[in-house]
């Protein structure tokens, strides 16, 4: 079975409701051993292509990820980027803003790390925060020197939603290809996750109260999610709804939306020309006579 990237991508204008999107679809892979050698053929031919990026020195990629907790974004990070040359690829993971970038714009922080040229970055969260648990949690408006009565003004999220997809516009502009993905993992799968977290000890460290006070708030940010989603999904910088319950099957749909993503980018290494040519061909000439 193939996978249809375009099955999982939320259409620009389009209303989103999360319930009417699947947290769990019917798997690729009909065994463990076919899941390995799905995503081992997708990691293999994403190394290529990486090679083909960071060579070229033309564009640059990035991904975001966005999910509510224990959903999979870092074991999606790390099985589906298990090839990419550490060289060409940057990882960002943003928790907490610090004093110095609450003196900011809310985009600022991020910005800062964009990918360059020829490289894949990873944003594990990202600017996105900005209008998910700060819209659920509208109290951290205070630290970035806004009344947290604004919060319930809608003007303040699409005037956010428009200087995020201004931002990607621009990137897209400048050759920056921009891939969102949100992992949606269902209430239960989360809840069944959290309890493997306590059972398993190799698995506490990934626990915290944190995560179960923000579990109450769900509905908040299903809802937050909705209207971001719906805000923000582009055609040039689109969002793709990921079924995360499934943590494997996930892997490869993400997987899938970036190898479509490269492909389209239409990468090859750069062509010699004649000048360059003989340059390589008197120093090739060179080294020979090193040898005599």
């Amino acid at each position: 079975m193939k996978i249809d990237s375009d099955d999982f991508r939320v259409r620009e204008g389009h209303k989103v409701r999360l319930r009417k999107w699947p947290t769990r679809v019917a798997p690729v892979y009909r065994s463990k051993a076919q899941y390995e050698s799905i995503l081992r053929d997708h990691v293999e031919r994403l190394s290529v292509l990486q090679a083909k990026l960071y060579a070229t020195n033309h564009y640059a990629v990035l991904m975001i990820f966005q999910a509510m907790d224990a959903a999979g974004k870092d074991g999606a990070i790390k099985h589906v980027m298990s090839g990419i040359n550490p060289q060409g690829c940057q990882v960002f993971s943003f928790k907490h803003p610090s004093a110095t970038e609450l003196e900011h714009d809310f985009l600022w922080r991020t910005t800062r790390t964009l990918p360059e040229r020829g490289r894949i970055g990873i944003f594990n969260r990202s600017y996105y925060e900005e209008v998910l648990i700060v819209r659920v949690h509208p109290q951290i408006l205070r630290g970035e020197g806004i009344d947290a009565d604004d919060g319930g003004d809608d003007a303040l999220w699409q005037g956010r939603y428009r200087s995020i997809v201004e931002l990607e516009r621009h990137l897209h502009r400048n050759d920056t290809r921009i891939v969102k993905f949100f992992l949606h993992l269902s209430k239960e799968e989360q809840r069944q996750r959290f309890l493997a977290r306590i059972d398993e000890p190799e698995k506490n460290w990934k626990f915290s109260l944190a995560d179960i006070e923000e579990r109450k708030y769900w509905k908040h940010y299903m809802k937050a999610y909705e209207k971001c989603l719906a805000a923000t999904s582009t055609e040039i910088a689109p969002w793709y709804v990921v079924p995360a319950d499934d943590k494997e099957n996930a892997r490869l749909i993400v997987s899938q939306v970036l190898l479509d993503t490269l492909d389209g980018l239409r990468l090859a290494y750069p062509k010699t020309d004649r000048e360059r040519r003989r340059e390589l061909l008197a120093i090739r000439k060179h080294l020979a006579r090193e040898a005599e």
